[in-house]
């Protein structure tokens, strides 16, 4: 009769064999992950990375197309109200939808939106085209509460309260976003001068430097006071440092360059790194046969197209309206390697020639006294469209 097996010992055997089995089987190759997973982060990715900044206009009449808001938004700017102002062709300037070219644009949910950013604040900062953005924001927004404020506190030039979601948007006025002041004609200034303005490169203007830890998000632009027809020789900007004159004196542009580097410095120093910091680069002009104080005009009825745009913006043809790109080539090579980002509203603005205020001012003496206004956007307009962007990429962001 054979011996007896210890009664642990089949025990032992089968556990040797599972083992034996998961150590063989460690040394396979994984399987890759299923299609289902892998069709939920491409999806994921390709919504998150869309380039919303370039694309299409197309012609939409359907009712989806038609704006949030009217000529009764209490926020608007008179001279930018073109449904007020009885601007021709409204109906057609906002059946022109922007359609991204690999990917959809949805448009704002004002209540959404507010829910999102609710007990935060968001601030605009720089000139007139900035607020041109704010007062779409707010007619926008505004959908979503009606009990909204006109609000001015904290520097503010202009802004709303919308108490239902505790947020506040707001529009700080800091046309070259550095500090600068007139001075009067001295006896040391040049003959022909009337006096000098003195812009100080490494001070930002009051109008924003105390706003640094109140706002959750932040806009920033400048560019449209940067051009002679603002400051010309007979009134020029004359730049200093550490409070003195910077010699020799800087041209117009080498000093939008010197301060642009300064104020970014101070933005990624002084704001903090939670805040996130958006620059709007330059909302192009449309001027035709001459600038804004030459008799300019922007009487057209549809976007440009395609192959036109490089006649009208492409600096080396010299053209009236030919500063946009070449300040936004000079900001973008000056954010590269900051947190700022970059909020890239120039190419698709730049075929809305149709969608300017032009002669429709709200004031019959405005064209002669100031020509046509071709800078600005009518409202509603294009800045709606800036207002959907903005939107999706906080939805991204967030």
């Amino acid at each position: 009769m054979p011996p007896k097996l210890p009664p642990a010992l089949p025990f032992l055997i089968l556990l040797s064999f599972l083992f034996f089995y998961l150590y063989s089987t460690s040394l396979l190759p994984h399987s890759p992950p299923s299609s289902a997973a892998t069709t939920t982060t491409t999806t994921k990715t390709r919504t998150t990375s869309c380039n919303f900044f370039k694309g299409n206009w197309i012609l939409d009449r359907t009712k989806s197309a038609k704006p949030l808001y009217d000529e009764s938004c209490p926020f608007h700017r008179n001279s930018w109200n073109c449904l007020r102002n009885h601007r021709e062709n409204m109906g057609l300037i906002n059946s022109w939808r922007w359609v991204p070219k690999d990917c959809e644009l949805p448009k704002i949910d004002p209540e959404r939106f507010l829910e999102l950013m609710r007990n935060r604040n968001i601030g605009l900062v720089g000139d007139s085209l900035n607020e041109n953005f704010l007062v779409s924001f707010l007619c926008i927004l505004r959908v979503a509460d009606g009990s909204a404020k006109k609000w001015k506190r904290k520097g503010a030039w202009r802004g709303a309260y919308f108490p239902k979601f505790n947020v506040t948007v707001s529009y700080h006025r800091a046309v070259l976003l550095a500090k600068y002041e007139w001075q009067p004609k001295q006896p040391t200034m040049n003959d022909g001068q009337k006096g000098i303005y003195r812009v100080d490169v490494d001070i930002p203007a009051e109008d924003w430097a105390t706003i640094t830890d109140y706002y959750d998000v932040l806009i920033f632009n400048t560019g449209h006071w940067w051009g002679y027809d603002k400051f010309p020789k007979e009134t020029p900007l004359v730049f200093y440092r550490a409070g003195q004159p910077i010699l020799p004196p800087l041209g117009l542009f080498d000093g939008f360059k010197v301060v642009l580097e300064s104020m970014v410095s101070y933005i990624e120093r002084e704001i903090p790194r939670k805040t996130l910091k958006f620059w709007r680069l330059q909302s192009p002009r449309h001027f035709y046969g001459g600038d804004w104080n030459q008799n300019g005009s922007c009487l057209l009825n549809e976007p440009l197209k395609e192959h036109e745009l490089d006649l009208w913006f492409d600096p080396s043809n010299n053209g009236v309206n030919k500063e946009a790109r070449k300040i936004n080539h000079m900001i973008e090579e000056t954010l590269q390697g900051t947190d700022i980002r970059l909020l890239d509203l120039t190419h698709l603005s730049e075929f809305r020639a149709d969608a300017h205020p032009a002669i429709w001012l709200g004031k019959k003496d405005a064209v002669a006294i100031w020509g046509q206004d071709c800078m600005h956007w009518c409202l509603p307009g294009v800045p709606d469209t800036w207002v959907d962007i903005f939107s999706g990429l906080m939805h991204n962001s967030m």
